[in-house]
């Protein structure tokens, strides 16, 4: 009986994995960081963002510098992210482990809302009319 319910639990754990990596709602703080910085080891250099955005052509949240856990942000412009080089920020959305990827739906630096997936749909519906691939 208590080797069932074990294996049973063993099974059950195992079985939601697979379902933690496709993506959870949820929070992940850190700071922006270029690609190549991250992999490399190092942090963006502070008092040179400018620069840095000029070279950089990928930016990622940082999330621990000392294991390098980082996400990649692929619904938001780079020229977004890199407002906000070097900054503590906090990622609203769809988290993806396996993928290392979050589908941002907000985006918060120091507390106050940057940027919002709603704000460029209400942007792309009033000015541009919708987006052309979109269904109704």
């Amino acid at each position: 009986m208590k080797k069932t319910l074990v294996s049973m639990l063993v099974v059950a754990a195992l079985l939601m994995v697979p379902m933690m990596a496709i993506g959870a709602e949820g929070a992940v703080s850190g700071s922006i960081q270029g690609f190549m910085c991250v992999t490399q080891g190092k942090v963006c250099p502070i008092g040179k963002e400018d620069p840095m955005a000029a070279v950089e052509n990928v930016f990622v949240l940082l999330v621990d510098a000392a294991t390098g856990e980082y996400y990649f942000v692929p619904n938001v412009d780079r020229a977004v992210l890199a407002r906000h080089i070097n900054q503590n920020v906090k990622i609203d959305g769809t988290v993806n482990i396996k993928m290392k990827s979050i589908k941002a739906s907000d985006i918060y630096v120091n507390g106050k809302k940057v940027w919002s997936a709603n704000w460029e749909d209400e942007l792309y519906n009033s000015v541009l009319g919708g987006f052309p691939n979109k269904g109704p």
